[in-house]
């Protein structure tokens, strides 16, 4: 009687450590996400912060791909302007979702 008893605890079990596994990847992708996004959003700030030191009507080169396209300063701006915006956007939507994913396992664990 004690042995189906084990067996279906032993299976409970495995599912539980591979719903947790599972669950620290996620959480561990969501974060190497969010690291990478922070530095994209703080290079882009630093970007914008020494353009602006510039005269307005500096012309700029823009990198695209292997060939650089002249761009005004305003231009410029406003690009690393909606870099930042789109970045911190995203790292609002990963946190949600990290949040959720260490909800989901504490809820698994009771």
């Amino acid at each position: 009687m004690a042995a189906p008893v084990d067996l279906e605890l032993k299976k409970a079990f495995s599912e539980l450590q591979a719903k947790v596994i599972d669950t620290q990847q996620k959480v561990k992708l969501a974060d190497i996400q969010i690291e990478q996004l922070s530095r994209t959003k703080k290079h882009a700030h630093l970007t914008d912060t020494e353009i602006m030191t510039l005269v307005d009507e500096t012309n700029m080169y823009e990198g695209v791909g292997r060939m650089f396209i002249l761009q005004s300063k305003e231009v410029i701006h406003n690009q690393l302007l909606e870099k930042q915006k789109i970045a911190e956007e995203k790292i609002k939507e990963l946190e949600v979702s990290r949040n959720q994913f260490y909800l989901g396992w504490l809820l698994a664990s009771f």
